[in-house]
């Protein structure tokens, strides 16, 4: 994996994040060096601020000797401590983040059209290998998609999901809860270098050259999928509405506008994940018949998704 270094040793989030506060610190303290009527208490304080200047200075020198020392180092997707989310307002937006991602349906009921989750397809809190992870995702955006035909911001990305995965309404690009989002996928990203993709970013890639054989699928989702997705696909439900197993067709699922309506993106989801607890234990020719079976089940129809592919290079997969 190619490392990209940055002149301006931009290489990580968290490493701009430690500058910005190395120097946040250092200014506040000479300003309170420079007053004559300082207190002892002021003095205990400003030594306290100082100690932190040097424990962020010393992360910041780690962070980057391990960029240079390790330049082909495989890296790979894992959920950071929760301990490590700091006790400050940014810590409060990462975890009103990581509370939306895995409530999503009961946090933030008018932009979900469905009872859907963002973990309902990124699995383990948005930070689960080859589950669609979050980690390193604000390093890479923004970002050319041939979707959109544009270049895209992560917030984007996100409301994306929301007016096709969760067949809702877009959140507002400055509003709290978008900046919860973006905060906690930053969070996971604490110790990726900027830019890099690491190993595990999105599905298992099985064969799309393979046709898929519906017929065939049916008895496989049968055997394999509805005793936790029902017979139809509805899924399994609490009494407050929330979901044991999320629906994967009707209503309460996503719409044929997402990513996992189309055909080899759900095959690769299902290859690498499914059953649950069973992940690539069917082959990748099962994987693909389950999902041109139930991807083409009744669900909600994406409103202006024509537009989708504005130069014409959509996959063979996509539902028009």
């Amino acid at each position: 994996m190619k490392m990209i270094l940055r002149t301006n040793l931009r290489v990580k989030p968290s490493l701009s994040i430690l500058m910005a506060a190395i120097l946040t610190i250092g200014t506040a303290s000479m300003t309170a060096c420079s007053e004559t009527d300082t207190k002892a208490v002021d003095r205990v304080e400003e030594a306290e601020a100082l100690a932190r200047v040097k424990s962020l200075e010393a992360r910041a020198a780690e962070i980057r000797e391990d960029m240079i020392a390790k330049p082909s180092a495989k890296l790979t997707i894992s959920m950071p401590d929760e301990s490590t989310i700091p006790n400050d307002e940014f810590g409060a937006a990462v975890r009103r983040g990581l509370q939306i991602a895995n409530h999503t349906y009961k946090e933030l009921p008018d932009n979900v059209g469905n009872q859907l989750n963002c973990t309902s397809c990124h699995l383990g809190n948005g930070s689960e290998a080859y589950a669609a992870p979050w980690n390193g995702m604000p390093g890479i955006y923004p970002i050319y998609r041939t979707r959109a035909g544009r270049v895209n911001t992560i917030q984007e990305r996100i409301n994306g999901c929301f007016e096709r995965s969760m067949n809702g309404k877009a959140l507002d690009l400055g509003s709290d809860d978008m900046n919860a989002m973006v905060s906690y996928m930053s969070w996971l990203s604490q110790d990726l270098p900027y830019g890099v993709s690491p190993e595990g970013r999105g599905f298992v890639k099985v064969d799309k050259t393979l046709e898929p054989n519906s017929d065939n699928g049916k008895k496989l989702f049968a055997e394999k999928c509805s005793v936790c997705h029902g017979e139809n696909g509805e899924g399994q439900y609490n009494d407050d509405g929330t979901y044991v197993y999320p629906a994967v067709a009707g209503d309460k699922s996503f719409n044929d506008g997402a990513g996992m309506a189309r055909t080899y993106t759900a095959a690769s989801f299902i290859k690498g994940k499914m059953p649950f607890g069973q992940g690539n234990s069917l082959s990748d020719q099962e994987a693909v018949d389950i999902a041109g079976y139930f991807t083409h089940l009744p669900r909600p129809v994406k409103a202006n998704k024509d537009k989708d592919w504005p130069n014409g290079d959509a996959p063979k997969d996509v539902r028009r």
